[in-house]
């Protein structure tokens, strides 16, 4: 076993993703809960896109059709972890959830999320090129917190609109590159607790199984029990996700290569530039399945 998984979350869905992915029972249950003849020709619409309910639904039924499509043709992973929403899909691939109730999680996930944030409406930014301590100083006096940690000096905030919108140009005067995400809630921070709590209190409906294989959490911790998944999922929602520490996880188990199952290339990027000896590439590069799958076994097998 060589091979680490990685799965995408939300803001780099596109028309295009996953050219290879052919239509199934998943993406046909997706379009029918979407209410659109084609989830292909549905993403064009920008606004549709990023749309939280739609996006979030797109991204657990896409990942999960192309990881069974893939199944069969690539080792068993040695290690599974899910980017934000992409734990639906990474908890479905470890066999914790089936693919129905992942998807059906999904739908459920987002609008709680949606509901959390009508109050006051988020969003989140990529910041990078800052360092912590200064990053930690700039943010003090704001209502913006850190809701993903992918490095030392790369991370993405979440908080209000205006406050993003205000934090921008003052991070720009203090060196750093600011990017806004397709994302219209401010997820992984304390805003969305009561998102958090209704979660948990749906998830306890729904039936977990240990899973079949490591799987990793966005606090970086090993999930070995039904349990632990329940409650790992519903954390989540409201509190910082560690993906710098779960990378250095799954890298702790020397994978020959690591595949990202989603839309873009944003996790294969990140891996590679942490860890540039172990090779990282995303499904959404390859133009056939075959073509991904070759480049697995030459990784394996090298």
């Amino acid at each position: 076993m060589s091979l680490a998984l990685i799965f995408s979350g939300q803001g780099h869905q596109h028309a295009g993703m996953l050219p290879w992915l052919a239509p199934d029972a998943l993406t046909q249950a997706l379009c029918e809960r979407l209410g659109v003849a084609d989830w292909r020709a549905a993403l064009a619409d920008t606004a549709w896109a990023r749309r939280n309910r739609n996006a979030q639904q797109l991204i657990t039924a896409t990942a999960l059709a192309a990881w069974r499509q893939l199944a069969d043709e690539l080792p068993e992973p040695l290690g599974i972890a899910g980017y934000s929403v992409g734990e639906l899909a990474a908890f479905g691939a470890a066999g914790v959830l089936t693919p129905t109730d992942a998807l059906a999680l999904a739908a459920q996930r987002a609008e709680l999320m949606d509901e959390a944030s009508r109050a006051t409406p988020g969003g989140l930014m990529g910041v990078s090129g800052l360092a912590r301590d200064a990053l930690l100083s700039l943010l003090r006096d704001t209502p913006l917190a850190i809701a993903i940690s992918n490095g030392a000096d790369r991370v993405v905030l979440g908080g209000p609109q205006r406050a993003l919108d205000d934090f921008e140009p003052l991070a720009g005067r203090h060196g750093a590159r600011c990017t806004r995400l397709a994302v219209d809630v401010a997820s992984h921070t304390a805003a969305m607790q009561p998102a958090a709590d209704g979660f948990a209190e749906r998830l306890r409906l729904v039936r977990f199984e240990a899973p079949r294989c490591p799987l990793f959490s966005n606090t970086a911790q090993r999930i070995w029990r039904a349990d632990a998944a329940r409650e790992a999922l519903a954390r989540q929602i409201a509190s910082t996700v560690h993906w710098d520490d779960c990378m250095d996880q799954l890298a702790m188990r020397a994978p020959r290569c690591v595949l990202e199952i989603g839309g873009g290339q944003a996790l294969a990027g990140l891996w590679n530039q942490r860890y540039p000896d172990i090779p990282a590439r995303s499904a959404d590069e390859f133009r056939t399945r075959q073509g991904l799958s070759r480049w697995v076994a030459q990784c394996c097998s090298a």
